[in-house]
């Protein structure tokens, strides 16, 4: 098993943040010919998905409508931090994802790439990889 811990500062409270890359290279690093990748967000305010990184403009959609959905100041949240919105985003985006690698290879679709999804920024967070490699 291999896995590997990535330091990443955000710098809006809301923000999509492609991290393909990190993943693809910690994949050839490793020379991880086929197995499963998974991505793991540790923070309760913080997610990740996977959606279109070709066109800049799926992020910032994205972001409107999950900021109009679930406002981040709204007089009936009871937590005493302020941060219920980031909570609930975090929630329904989720804390992992998982990914086949096939012939060295993230086995995404053409237009899909990996984000990290910060919603109670700006912070310094992580995220972990973790490859489990077939034999």
């Amino acid at each position: 098993m291999k896995q590997q811990i990535i330091n990443i500062k955000t710098n809006s409270q809301t923000e999509l943040i492609d991290i393909t890359e990190h993943v693809h290279q910690f994949i050839e690093s490793n020379s991880v010919e086929s197995g499963i990748c998974m991505v793991y967000i540790p923070h309760t305010t913080a997610a990740v998905t996977i959606n279109e990184n070709a066109d800049p403009s799926v992020k910032s959609d994205v972001l409107m409508v999950i900021n109009d959905i679930i406002p981040l100041n709204k007089a009936a949240y009871k937590h005493l931090e302020g941060n219920s919105a980031a909570h609930i985003k975090s929630i329904l985006f989720g804390a992992s994802e998982l990914i086949p690698v096939v012939n060295k290879k993230l086995a995404l679709g053409t237009w899909q790439g990996i984000f990290f999804c910060e919603f109670d920024g700006p912070r310094n967070r992580k995220f972990y990889i973790q490859i489990l490699a077939c034999q």
